[in-house]
């Protein structure tokens, strides 16, 4: 019994002082536009690229956003970065990037990266 609690008290300090980081992407279209632009013509160009993010902790799996509120904040500020009210821009090509990092499963850090590229219509 001795040596089963001391082999709990030895995992539960490695993964005490550990971490994992788990990466992802969606690649995905999760616009829900309706307005449809062909770029298959020379009449646009591209400006800047673009970014968002968006963060929330977990302690024992409480707090934060869920992942699609996270992907809505990053996205939101994106868009504000992409200055598009009163132009002829868009941003196209949108990326998501997931990141989550674990301590213990105590705690999680959550980060969601939105970016795209801003393109300027010239005709």
């Amino acid at each position: 019994m001795k040596k089963l609690l001391m082999l709990f008290a030895l995992v539960a300090m490695l993964f005490g002082v550990s971490s994992c980081s788990l990466h992802g992407s969606l690649a995905t279209n999760v616009n829900q536009n309706s307005t449809n632009v062909v770029l298959q013509d020379n009449n646009y160009k591209i400006v800047a690229k673009v970014r968002g993010e968006a963060q929330a902790d977990y302690f024992l799996y409480f707090g934060g956003f869920r992942k699609k509120g996270l992907i809505e904040e990053a996205r939101a500020e994106m868009l504000e970065n992409a200055n598009l009210v009163g132009s002829s821009k868009a941003v196209i090509n949108e990326t998501f990037e997931t990141s989550v990092t674990t301590f213990a499963g105590i705690y999680s850090y959550v980060k969601v990266t939105c970016s795209g590229y801003v393109i300027e219509f010239t005709e």
